[in-house]
């Protein structure tokens, strides 16, 4: 399973984003599975399809998680606690909620991929002090 961002999201189902194509082509090299995002992530990309399709986008978003196509993490206290402590270390980045989110999940979950378009992951480091390998 892949963690997802909200970026590839809206690329994915955005035909005009500039990473549209790349997005997609990443997403057919992927496993078969599910993609897995948080709910900070979600909203994220559902703000960011009503800004740039209205509610077409966001009813496709919706069909992409009522297919099971992505599924959605239940974030557990544990993983908001590291949230905010991820949030304070990389304040100087700044790490947004969405991102501290994502990474929570992969320390969680034992994931060691994110699809994402955000540099940012570059700079972010596991518990351990290793990196998740950014897709594409």
């Amino acid at each position: 399973m892949t963690l997802v961002d909200a970026g590839p999201l809206v690329a994915l189902l955005d035909k005009n984003d500039a990473r549209h194509t790349e997005c997609v082509e990443a997403s057919n090299n992927l496993s078969r599975a599910p993609l897995l995002t948080t709910w900070p992530c979600f909203t994220e990309a559902m703000y960011l399809l009503a800004e740039e399709g209205g509610y077409n986008y966001i009813s496709e978003l919706w069909k992409f998680q009522q297919t099971q196509q992505l599924l959605l993490h239940d974030l557990t206290v544990a993983e908001i606690k590291r949230m905010a402590e991820l949030m304070k270390k990389y304040r100087d980045t700044p790490m947004d909620l969405a991102d501290a989110s994502l990474i929570a999940v992969a320390e969680s979950l034992l994931l060691r991929e994110v699809f994402t378009i955000d540099s940012d992951f570059n700079i972010y480091r596991l518990a351990d002090g290793s990196a998740v390998k950014i897709i594409p």
